[in-house]
């Protein structure tokens, strides 16, 4: 379902999801988290490779994805492994795009 979901933009006054709202949508995703960043709420997970410039493909890849959507997440490319991070700035916490652009990441790493 989240996979053909697009990113719409958050409108003046859009709230964030509330904790119970998470278990809607945190099934479709395999390997994702809730962490909490300076009481942020946000969607984590770590991909792992066999070498830097995989890593860095994928890294870019999720970098077109964030533009193509219009909704920006935390990437740290480092040596075998890419870190990525989802969350909304503008309600300060996790709103439906966040998981629909988790779970379009989990796409882009099953193409590479």
């Amino acid at each position: 379902m989240l996979e053909s979901m697009q990113c719409k933009a958050c409108h003046k006054g859009a709230e964030a999801l509330l904790p119970d709202e998470y278990h809607i949508y945190l099934p479709e995703l395999e390997g994702w988290h809730i962490s909490q960043e300076d009481g942020v709420d946000l969607l984590q997970k770590t991909y792992s490779f066999s070498n830097f410039k995989k890593a860095w493909r994928f890294s870019d890849a999720v970098c077109g994805l964030a533009e193509e959507e219009g909704h920006h997440p935390e990437v740290v490319l480092s040596w075998g492994k890419v870190v990525v991070k989802w969350w909304t700035h503008s309600v300060n916490g996790l709103h439906l795009n966040d998981f629909i652009c988790a779970k379009k990441t989990d796409v882009a790493f099953a193409e590479h």
